[in-house]
């Protein structure tokens, strides 16, 4: 049996209501409790939220289940999902629980969990969590949330370490970073204000309510206007979770995940540090990165969407760069997760190395027209099962004669069915993609 409460970035869902209710909450602390105590007595267990009005109050639950077990737990506040998934694997603790919902609206939350080699938990051990969960909801429990205090020294010994694996100095650099009033709100702007950038920050004053609102990673635009209007070399723009970036060039051009990584990879390569010349990424990378990196000798593997299974992927091929289109990007050298920091201060670090901006690191990149169209369903089951779905989709891969791409997913998060459709031109794939979006509309929409 599939799992039912976690996706493929952990549990999430609106705040206060299933399964992010009070008491199912509480009932994820008992039995992760219970799951860390089966490996050592008084586990210590790490949690870190982003900034959500709703996140205090989850943490206090997960808290009081896990302390009802015997747990020991550390808060470390406001901290970016790298920043836990870090201090879980170089300190003492069995686990580290990120409150986050990403890139989602202030309303969503969500439970995602680290293991103390700061991956996340294996899909065995997340259904193991949700059975425990059930059998706990079946029966009588009273949640006993647990006060909280922030220990600021975990976000330090985060930032040290940032701060330690770069040498780049950027004295007189200008450079704007958009945190998406989120987990990276305060960390970002000092991390390069101590390398010594003139830092422009956007996205800096967080209220609980409007994290992701018109900012960060998924919406560029004040990023760009921040970046033309001040003369800036580089943009950053965070998500609410700071563990991916997207990035801006200094034209006002978007730079995505994949440019990420086709610059990391040919530097990795470069110097002799990308093994097996291969690199991870995903169903979602655009044709014209796997072409790119053909031309430079490198093998591109790609696996379903979500950064959980790019780094399984790459710990199986031993692989040390692998990465979404998101702005995911994961240094294994570094990190067991994207880190929008780090990636920031790699692809900073390239550039600058170079003697060139982001537009020039990336030129020959040529991209191949996409179109994503996301369907809201009914319920997400049995969609390549419908006649006429399957015939658009048939229809549109012989259109392409093996030189476009189509792919048709669930999201992982919510419910929607997304589309997404590539090849060499514009106008044949926004028609294809339209004509399967619009099956699937008739067939299961919402």
């Amino acid at each position: 049996m599939g799992k039912q409460l976690f996706g493929t970035d952990g549990i999430r869902g609106v705040a206060g209501e299933y399964p992010l209710d009070p008491l199912t909450v509480y009932a994820f602390g008992v039995a992760l409790g219970k799951d860390a105590a089966a490996h050592t007595a008084h586990p210590e267990i790490l949690i870190g939220a982003d900034t959500r009005e709703s996140g205090s109050w989850i943490a206090e639950m997960v808290a009081g289940g896990l302390a009802s077990q015997g747990a020991r737990v550390h808060y470390a506040g406001v901290i970016t999902t790298p920043g836990v998934a870090y201090l879980t694997r170089t300190g003492a603790f069995v686990a580290g629980v990120m409150i986050s919902a990403s890139h989602n609206p202030y309303l969503d939350n969500g439970l995602k969990v680290f293991g103390h080699n700061g991956f996340k938990l294996p899909d065995s051990e997340e259904h193991l969590i949700e059975q425990e969960i059930f059998a706990l909801l079946a029966g009588p429990v009273a949640p006993a949330p647990l006060a909280l205090f922030v220990q600021e020294k975990l976000v330090r010994q985060y930032l040290g370490f940032l701060l330690g694996i770069s040498s780049l100095r950027l004295d007189g650099v200008k450079i704007a970073i958009d945190c998406g009033n989120g987990a990276a709100y305060r960390l970002a702007p000092e991390l390069f204000q101590t390398l010594g950038a003139d830092v422009v920050a956007i996205g800096c004053a967080p209220d609980g309510r409007n994290i992701n609102l018109n900012c960060g990673a998924l919406h560029l635009e004040g990023l760009q206007a921040a970046v033309v209007a001040h003369g800036a070399a580089f943009g950053a723009a965070f998500d609410g979770d700071a563990d991916r970036a997207i990035f801006v060039s200094s034209a006002g051009n978007v730079v995505n995940g994949d440019a990420v990584l086709l610059a990391a990879g040919r530097a990795l390569k470069a110097a002799g540090r990308l093994p097996g010349n291969t690199v991870v990424s995903t169903v979602m990378s655009n044709l014209g990165l796997e072409k790119a990196f053909q031309a430079e000798g490198i093998r591109m593997v790609r696996t379903p969407v979500g950064d959980k299974y790019v780094l399984e992927e790459m710990v199986r091929l031993g692989a040390t760069l692998g990465g979404e289109q998101s702005g995911h990007v994961i240094f294994r050298e570094y990190s067991t997760t994207g880190d929008g920091m780090l990636t920031a201060l790699r692809l900073f670090e390239i550039a600058h190395n170079a003697g060139v901006g982001l537009d020039q690191l990336t030129a020959d990149l040529q991209i191949y027209p996409q179109r994503l169209v996301n369907v809201r369903v009914r319920e997400k089951k049995g969609l390549l099962d419908l006649p006429a779905v399957a015939e658009q989709i048939r229809l549109a891969e012989q259109a392409f004669a093996g030189a476009g791409r189509v792919l048709v997913r669930f999201s992982g998060t919510e419910p929607l069915a997304r589309v997404m459709v590539e090849g060499p031109d514009m106008q044949q794939v926004e028609t294809l993609s339209g004509n399967i979006a619009n099956a699937i509309r008739r067939a299961a929409g919402e």
